[in-house]
This record gives structure tokens, C-alpha cells and sequence, in this order.
């Protein structure tokens, strides 16, 4: 029988203990009302899954558009965490440590996943290492790459990781493979309930397959392409709508895709189409600051790269060098310019906005060339 999310999985512990339905709602209120920050939005989460409504209200990150609230079926979420479980093979008993904000999706769904998969599930405070003081070893785990890197040298208390809100660099992918921990980045949204794709980032033989691990998609969902290359999204049993991303993919075999970049950030520069993800990765190795690229108006070539790095007290000359040092560059993928802000503008959660901090750039605010 298809779990429903009116039933609590008899499996389902949280921070160590057996709650039914009405138990779990009184601990929900007694985090609300007396929990720390974080606990307090995990127990307003809580509230609202065990309420008389069938759906649920989430808000989307910002990071690409202007944020919004969203209603969600709960049934929609229940079938999401079923095909997770299938997916990353995670059973009734496997223990689960809770660490991403409960405001969102991400955060929201590694509750509905051990209620409904029977998880023991631990919660602390989504800090950048949220290992610090683990005691025991977790089964699974989702963490941000912010995380990731800040939890490397205690990695060993999970089992399996997901990781996902924005894209993994080359170098805490190179930093990860000797590690026992199984790391799968994912690909999703709030639209789709969290996560719809997945790829191993580790336990590769050679840097090779590291370059071919691209992205699977779970259980029940299909992938296409529009007339501009971007994703389009077919999941019926987690979304009533067919969704078209801004998303450019590669689609490969076996229902894959590589994840090329956004269609928001492309740069037509002297009529040379650029994506500035896949171009940002080559440069990822040689710089140790928050850096992003984008096109600016230009009366030759329409639009030129530039990039905008995060820096207080820079020095140009030497980005420069780091720069020209790496190797296997296109002839239109150096940055024409570089500039310098104090601080990217991000959402609540981290991650950059870069519609947002380019205008910030372009105002004069806190730039400097």
C-alpha cells in the first residue's frame, strides 16, 4: 500500500524518539514556542504537515527570480520522498541528520522523507559545519557545498550525501575522492519538490569519468529539451504541470542530462555564445574568492565577459596571473574585465544572486576596477 501523508511511518524516530501523530504535534508546538531559531521553524513546518490541509506553503530561494510562496501538495512531497528512497536505496531504520534551514524545500523534505521512508532522524543547527560535534555515523545526509567543504574533515559520519542549492566546484569534487562518504550532487527546485536528478561525484577510477558522471533522473520522471536547449521537466506525480526551466542541458542517454548553465546568464559576445557556469569551472581552480561571470553591454562586441569577484582589498594584477595560468581556455572565454565588490548580494539561505549584485555594480555601489 502507497504511503499517504496522513500516516506517520512506524520506523519514524526524531531525535531519538517513537512519536504518533498527536505526539508529533506536541513536540512541533513545544518547538515553536520554546526551541532555538532553527528548531522553531522545523516545529512551524511540523504544524503545518499535520494540519487538516492536503497541501503545504514553501517559498522559492530567489536566487534566479524574484522569491515567492508556493502551495504544494503533500501528496506531491510524499511521492518525492518514495522515489528519493528508491533512488539512494535508503530504508526504515537508516539513521538521517537533519541540517539544512527548514525554511525551504531542501529543508522541508528531509523531514517528509523520514516520516514517511521510517527514518531515525537527527536535527541540529544548520551551521556551515554541521558535523562539529556529531558523535555518531549517519546513513544520509543533504548538505549545501558550503557545507560540504567546511564539513571535510568530518565526513566520515555519513554514510551517504546529497548535495545540492548551487553547483559543485572541481576542486571540492578532487578534494572528496579518497573519502569513504558516497557524494551525489542533485539538480532540482521548489517547482519539483527538491530533487528530480542526481549524479555520483565520487568513487571514480579516473579524472575521465569524473568528467562523464551527468545527472540521472528519479523514478516517474521524464526529461525533453525546448527549441532554446533548456530542460523541460515531465513528473506527474510531483508537479500538475509540465515545467520549463531556464536550465541549459545536454540530454544523454538512459534518461540523463549534463546541466550546462542558465539560459538568464548567457553572453552573446561578437556573436560567440558563452556560458558562463561551464567557463566559471575552469577558472574555479586558481581562485580562492566568490567570483561569477556575465556579459556587459559593449559597442563592439555587444556584450563582453567580465568578472565580478568578491574581494575587500584585491589585487588585480595578481587575479591577472591566476588567470592567464590556466590552461585549456577558448579564445573568447578570458574576461575582457574584472571588477571587485565588497559583498555578493545572496538569498537567505546563500546563495549569489547575480542579477542582483551585477545591478548593484553597474549603480557604483561598493565596486571597485
Amino acid at each position: 500500500m502507497r504511503p499517504t501523508y496522513d500516516k506517520l511511518h512506524l520506523r519514524f524516530k526524531l531525535n531519538g524518539h517513537y512519536f504518533s501523530r498527536e505526539e508529533l504535534m506536541e513536540v512541533a508546538y513545544s518547538f515553536v514556542k520554546e526551541g532555538k531559531p532553527y528548531e522553531k521553524v522545523i516545529g512551524n513546518f511540523l504544524m503545518d504537515w499535520l494540519d487538516h490541509h492536503d497541501y503545504v506553503e514553501v517559498k522559492t530561494s530567489g536566487s534566479t527570480a524574484k522569491p515567492k510562496r508556493l502551495k504544494v501538495k503533500k501528496q506531491f512531497m510524499v511521492n518525492s520522498a518514495l522515489a528519493s528512497g528508491d533512488f539512494f536505496r535508503i530504508a526504515p531504520g537508516d539513521k538521517a541528520l537533519h541540517c539544512l534551514p527548514a525554511d525551504y524545500i531542501a529543508g522541508k523534505m528531509m523531514l517528509v522523507r523520514a516520516m514517511m521512508l521510517g527514518l531515525e532522524i537527527d536535527t541540529v543547527d544548520p551551521e556551515a559545519n554541521p558535523l562539529r560535534k556529531a558523535e555518531k555515523v549517519y546513513d544520509f545526509c543533504a548538505m549545501t557545498p558550503m557545507q560540504l567543504r567546511a564539513s571535510l574533515g568530518e565526513l566520515d559520519h555519513v554514510k551517504n550525501l546529497i548535495v545540492g542549492g548551487a553547483p559543485v566546484s572541481r576542486g571540492l569534487i578532487a578534494e572528496i575522492q579518497d573519502r569513504d562518504t558516497r557524494v551525489f550532487e542533485t539538480y532540482g527546485m521548489t517547482e519539483t519538490v527538491t530533487h528530480i536528478a542526481a549524479r555520483p561525484l565520487n568513487y571514480f577510477r579516473d579524472v575521465n569519468e569524473i568528467q562523464q558522471s551527468f545527472f540521472r533522473v528519479l523514478p516517474g520522471i521524464k526529461v525533453s529539451t525546448d527549441d532554446r536547449g533548456c530542460l523541460v521537466i515531465d513528473a506527474p506525480e510531483i508537479t500538475e504541470e509540465t515545467i520549463v526551466t531556464n536550465d541549459l542541458v545536454d540530454l544523454k542517454e538512459g534518461n540523463r542530462f549534463e546541466w550546462l548553465g542558465r539560459m538568464d546568464n548567457l553572453v552573446n559576445s561578437g556573436g560567440i555564445k558563452l556560458i558562463p557556469e561551464l567557463i566559471e569551472e575552469k577558472f574555479a581552480s586558481v581562485l580562492n574568492k566568490r567570483f561569477f561571470l556575465c556579459g556587459m553591454p559593449d559597442e563592439v562586441l555587444g556584450d563582453k565577459l567580465v568578472m565580478l569577484i568578491e574581494d575587500k582589498h584585491p589585487e588585480e594584477e595578481a587575479y591577472w596571473e591566476a588567470l592567464r595560468s590556466v590552461k585549456g581556455l577558448g579564445k573568447y572565454e578570458m574576461p575582457k574585465q574584472l571588477f571587485f565588490v565588497d559583498h555578493f548580494e545572496e538569498t537567505e539561505n546563500g546563495k549569489i544572486i547575480r542579477h542582483k549584485t551585477l545591478e548593484k555594480m553597474k549603480e557604483g555601489k561598493e565596486v571597485k576596477r
